[in-house]
This record gives structure tokens, C-alpha cells and sequence, in this order.
């Protein structure tokens, strides 16, 4: 098979396939509930953004939401920020999710470099839900009381998120490659009451202590009433913690032998559509990273549309995404179970101990939803890696891809590689609202490199700098309606300030994403990457305050720049500029330095490509570093389409960086 070319058509569904998708089971009920005319999934978008309150009522009734309560109110202030959705609804997101499926049937398959495999069935998870959460309550939490995670994906982490939620209590997350710096800048901003952890963890086939990491982590949350530890892969980890008088130290496995009890008399808090879910961090581009709020009712309306109507998942469904605990795909993958099937976690080096490791999970599991970024796909492909012919992969029907820009290559793989009838498509949105704001459609056809469709409910376009739509031209990808999942607020940003300035300050009326998008009259859509400054690494995205905070923290460093390339091909270059003070020079001991440090203080990820010195790094005349600026003069963007020289406080600096860009490849 040649290469397939942008656009190329690589799979249709049969008739069979999109008369039997859920989807077009909801149209047809659309049509029949609300007499409509809905002939195409187009027409349902249409629709869906000519009455948003309308689309999501229907969601809430289509899918049993609210048996009980007063939805008759869905959206009396639509305003972005601050809009209010079901202000007289009460429900509970984990009591959803624990609710759908069979008592027998498995809910969580999990594999682990660590502890090998296990799984939950939903009455195990159930009971596990109901074990932590009450020794949450009774440990003094408390509906909005935050409860923090340091944990690998796995059984634990799952049951951890649905425990705080059952109970009305607030999640965040980090995961253990994250070094102690990072997991302080987020979980101080929270306060939590409770921190649950493990002290090591292997990957790629090596052991990783983290008990510093976890002691010092101790110490700084100064609001922590208990600490339960995993003692995972070693069972004596519980033995060296220390922790403060006034707090409570308990062993996960020890909670749960001795709530070993069905707990039949617990009780969901009920809580209001706009209580606080989660909190999700962005990367901290220009300071610490920031907090966004979820809502328990947000997310479960997002979750019920995207896992139903757009990924296909039904009571049968097996989903696996690749992820970890500190990237929002983790909470994705756990609203996976709100259809009654089951999800796979993984803990663990994709890689390890061969390419074939994630592809061997899908067969050994019978996954149906293959989750992973095209940066993973097309390292497969650098390898010339082809699964065994003997790897049975015939479960897979939908294969998911986001991250980054899917090329027409990483498309095709899958077709040449596991069988041709499948849906395959990359999707597109943020830890800012905990969805895809374009992505897949399994009643259209597949065409390499391109996004299908908007998201329903979505009101999504690309706009140029005057907030004017444009077809078939890059602009700024902008919503320009009120979503369920937006945050309710930032942290510590009671007024909205920081959410305005983060979302609305381009556009006052639009909620700004900040990728380079093309829509075509049809629907389908390309992103070109990130218009702002924040990193986009392996498809997670990285802070680049994060970075300077860690390198210039070095001796002999006295400034820096970090910028990252989205290439052809999913591929990203991540070049790291330093100023050097006098009598420093760039050798391999500062070189080791610089990477050993940012590896351990924020996470492997953080580790730039290729590290230069440079004499001065360019600032703006307000003093901020010239990142954006920068990127498009390294991706060969013309001088004065890039920059005015004269906003720049010290414009020759910028020359060094054309130079750069002419004497290296970097296409």
C-alpha cells in the first residue's frame, strides 16, 4: 500500500454500522421526542449549537440523569465565564459511573510493571468505593474538602477518585514520575486533607524510589489530617514514613481488610451541578501551574455525550488509554466505566520490555477503544515495528489518538497493522474542560491526517484576529458557547480574573484555546499545534515556568529559554537556550546537570532535545521572555511576521535565533 496522502479516504462505515451507532439511535429519538428533521450527524450539530440548552436537556433525559429533580432550569446565565447550568439539580458523578453495569462484570483491568495483573469486578469496586470513602468521612472529610493522590494508574487510583467523589470531597492527582517540586507547586494550592501515596515505583524494568519525594511532601502539606500509603512493589514502604503528631498514618491494605464489610447503608452526597469534581492543573507557562475546577454535573453530561455518541462505547466496551495519573486522559479513561463496560490501566515503560508491549495489552484484555498518542504511534513506526501476525487484535473497533497533530502516516498504520475495519481518529481539546472540542464520529468516514467533526454541543471555529470565521484557513481555534464542562472557577481566583485572562482576553466573547486550526465546510478539521507558548511534549503538555524555575536554580546558568516544535510527523524538537555566567562553559558536567535536574525535579518529559548558549535570552519591553515570538522565527516564519522588533526590549537578540533557524533542519 502506498503512503496515504492527507485526506485520503481509509475507512467508511457500512450501513449496518451507522443505522446499529448510538449516535444515530439518538437522532432518531431526537426526531421522534422533538419533532425534528435530523438527517445527518451535520444536521445533529446544527442543532445541538443552535439550542445548547436544548441538546443537553435532551442528554440528561436520553440517559436517566436526574430521576429525581428539577432540570426544568437548565440555563438561565450563559455567560463565559460564570455560566450556570442545572441550578436546581443535586446528583453525584461516582454514584452515575458505580451505577451502570452488572455486579459480575469485570470494571477495571489492571496491568502494572509493578504488581503484575489484577482486576475489579463493579460489586469489588463498589465495595472498595465504600471502604475508603468512609474512612474518608470518618478521618473528618468533608464535601469540599480536597483529597490528594501521589499514585501510579492503577486499581487504587481509580477506587481513589470514585471514594473522594462518592463523598463530595475534591480529587487531584499527580503521578510518581513527577519530582516533589511539581507535586508542592499543585497540591499546596488545594490544602488537602488527606494525601494518598506510594513511596516507589518501577518502570522500564527499573525501581524508582520516591520516599524523599513522598517525606518531603509530608512536611510542606501542613493541612494534612491522614496519610494512607500503598505498599507497592515493597510491602516494608509503610514502615519508614514519618509524618506529623496530629496526623493519622494508615496502610491502604490493611484499610481495606478490616472494611472488609459490604457497607450496604452507605450514602452518596448528593451535591449541587456546579460542585467542585476535581482539580486539573495546566502547565504554569508564566507562573505556578493553575488550578482548574470541574464540576461533578459538567463532567458527567460531557462524559455520558462523548463516551455514547462519539467513542462508541456500550455495556460490552473493554477502553484502554495509555496515561498516567498526572494528565486529565486519566480522568478521561475512568469516565469510561459510565456506560457499564470495563477500562484497562497500565502501569508502566510502553516500550518495555518490547514495542509490542501496549499492543499485547489490547489483545490479552480484548480492548475495543485503543487510546495513545501519535508520538507513541510513530515511534512504532521509526522502528518498522509490525505486530505478530499471531496477535489477536480483531477486538479492537475504535482507535483514539490526541496529544498532538495525527499525520495521514499514523492513521494508515493502524489500517496496515491491526485490520482494516476500524474507526480510527484523533481528537482534540484540553484539561481545561476535560473533553474533546473536535474529534471522532463513527458514522463518518475516515479520512488520514484529518479530525472528523465537532464536538455536539460545541460551538466551535476557527476565526482570524478580528474574531471573524474562517473556512479553509488556519485561525484561532475559539468556542464561542458555553460548554457543561468549562470550569466552574480557578483556584484562588474568586473574581475570575485569572480565568478571563486565561480564556478571554484575545476574544472577549470567545473562549480562546490557543491552537492553529482549518475547518472545511463539511466539518473536518486539521490543528497545526499551539498559537501560545505552552509546551506540547510526548502529547502532554509542559509548563515552560516549570523548566526555568529548575534550570536557572543552577550555577553558572543566569537565564533561559525553552521552546518546543511541533515537526511532520508527530515528531516535537525541544531546544533548551541558556545565558552562562562568566567563567561557565556548556561541558558535560553542567549538561548532565541541567538534564538530571530537570528529570528529577519535574518529571522525564521536562528533558529538553538538545541544549545551546546563547548570549542574552529576548524579552518584551513589559520584561516577559519572547517564547511565541521565538517559535515562529525557529519554525522559519519571516522576521517581520514573527516579531516587532520594536516591542522587544533587546532586538538583537532576536537575529541569533533566524541564524538558528537557517543553519538547522528543523522541518
Amino acid at each position: 500500500m502506498n503512503s496515504a496522502e492527507q485526506g485520503d479516504l481509509l475507512w467508511q462505515p457500512s450501513c449496518a454500522q451507522v443505522e446499529a451507532a448510538a449516535v444515530t439511535q439518538f437522532r432518531h429519538w431526537l426526531n421522534q421526542e422533538y419533532a425534528l428533521e435530523l438527517n445527518s450527524y451535520q444536521d445533529l450539530w446544527q442543532w445541538s449549537i443552535d439550542d445548547v440548552p436544548a441538546f443537553w436537556a435532551a442528554i440528561v433525559v436520553y440517559y436517566k440523569v436526574f430521576p429525581a429533580g428539577d432540570y426544568s432550569r437548565i440555563l438561565p446565565n450563559a455567560e463565559m465565564p460564570g455560566a450556570d447550568w442545572f441550578p436546581d439539580v443535586e446528583l453525584n458523578f461516582a454514584e452515575y459511573l458505580l451505577n451502570q453495569g452488572t455486579a459480575e462484570q469485570v470494571a477495571v483491568f489492571a496491568d502494572s510493571e509493578a504488581v503484575g495483573e489484577r482486576q475489579l469486578t463493579r460489586a469489588e469496586l463498589r465495595r472498595q468505593v465504600a471502604v475508603l470513602a468512609t474512612n474518608l468521612r470518618q478521618a473528618g472529610v468533608q464535601a469540599g474538602d480536597h483529597v490528594c493522590a501521589y499514585l501510579p494508574i492503577s486499581c487504587e487510583a481509580v477506587v481513589a477518585l470514585l471514594a473522594t467523589t462518592a463523598i463530595g470531597a475534591v480529587w487531584s492527582s499527580c503521578s510518581p514520575d513527577f519530582g516533589s517540586d511539581s507535586v508542592i507547586e499543585r497540591f499546596t494550592q488545594v490544602r488537602p486533607r488527606v494525601l494518598i501515596t506510594v513511596s516507589e515505583y518501577r518502570y522500564g524494568g527499573k525501581h524508582h524510589d520516591r520516599s524523599d519525594d513522598v517525606q518531603r511532601l509530608i512536611s510542606e502539606l501542613h493541612t494534612l489530617h491522614q496519610v494512607v500509603v500503598l505498599p507497592w512493589p515493597n510491602p516494608t514502604a509503610f514502615d519508614d514514613i514519618q509524618i506529623p503528631s496530629a496526623c493519622e498514618l494508615l496502610n491502604w491494605h490493611t484499610m481495606m481488610a478490616e472494611g472488609s464489610m459490604h457497607y450496604p447503608d452507605f450514602k452518596y452526597c448528593q451535591v449541587s451541578f456546579s460542585h467542585p469534581l476535581w482539580v486539573l492543573y495546566t502547565s504554569g507557562t508564566t507562573g505556578p501551574p493553575k488550578g482548574i475546577v470541574h464540576s461533578h454535573g459538567g463532567v458527567l453530561l460531557e462524559f455520558l455525550k462523548s463516551a455514547h455518541l462519539h467513542d462508541g462505547l456500550d455495556h460490552n466496551s473493554v477502553k484502554f488509554f495509555f496515561t498516567t495519573t498526572g494528565w486529565t486522559m486519566f480522568n478521561l479513561l475512568v469516565g469510561g466505566l459510565i456506560t457499564g463496560g470495563a477500562i484497562v490501566v497500565y502501569d508502566g515503560n510502553p516500550g518495555w520490555p518490547g514495542p509490542s508491549c501496549l499492543l499485547d495489552l489490547a489483545a490479552k484484555y480484548k480492548v475495543t477503544y485503543f487510546g495513545a498518542s501519535p508520538t507513541y504511534v510513530n515511534g512504532l513506526i521509526a522502528k518498522q515495528y509490525h505486530p505478530d501476525p499471531q496477535l489477536d487484535l480483531t477486538s479492537v473497533r475504535t482507535v483514539s489518538l490526541t496529544g498532538s497533530p495525527a499525520s495521514p502516516e499514523t492513521f494508515q498504520w493502524f489500517y496496515q497493522n491491526l485490520h482494516a475495519d476500524l474507526h480510527v481518529f484523533s481528537m482534540s481539546g484540553g484539561t481545561d474542560v476535560a473533553a474533546a472540542f473536535v474529534g471522532g464520529v463513527p458514522t463518518l468516514p475516515v479520512r488520514a491526517g484529518d479530525i472528523q467533526a465537532p464536538g455536539l454541543g460545541v460551538d466551535v471555529c476557527a476565526v482570524d484576529d478580528e474574531g471573524h470565521v474562517l473556512l479553509d484557513e488556519y485561525g484561532e481555534m475559539v468556542i464561542r458557547q458555553p460548554m457543561p464542562s468549562m470550569p466552574v472557577f480557578l483556584l484562588n481566583d474568586t473574581q475570575h480574573k485569572q480565568y478571563r485572562d486565561s480564556y478571554f482576553s484575545l476574544f472577549a466573547d470567545f473562549w480562546r484555546q490557543g491552537d492553529l486550526i482549518t475547518f472545511a465546510s463539511d466539518g473536518r478539521c486539521l490543528i497545526s499545534g499551539r498559537s501560545d507558548a505552552t509546551l506540547n511534549r510526548h502529547g502532554i503538555r509542559v509548563g515552560t515556568s516549570e523548566i526555568y524555575r529548575t534550570v536557572e536554580a543552577i550555577d553558572g546558568i543566569s537565564d533561559s529559554l525553552i521552546i518546543n516544535l511541533e515537526l511532520a510527523g508527530a515528531r516535537f524538537y525541544m531546544p533548551l537556550f541558556v545565558c552562562l555566567e562568566q567563567g561557565y562553559e556548556l561541558d558535560s558536567r553542567l549538561l548532565n546537570e541541567i538534564n538530571d535536574n530537570l528529570a528529577h525535579n519535574c518529571s522525564p518529559r521536562h528533558v529538553p532535545d538538545a541544549v545551546h548558549a546563547i548570549s542574552e535570552v529576548p524579552y518584551t519591553l513589559s520584561g516577559k521572555k519572547m517564547e511565541v515570538p521565538v517559535k515562529k522565527l525557529l519554525s522559519g516564519i519571516v522576521m517581520h511576521k514573527a516579531v516587532k522588533r520594536d516591542a522587544c526590549r533587546n532586538p538583537q537578540t532576536l537575529d541569533f535565533f533566524v541564524r538558528f533557524a537557517e543553519q538547522h533542519d528543523l522541518n
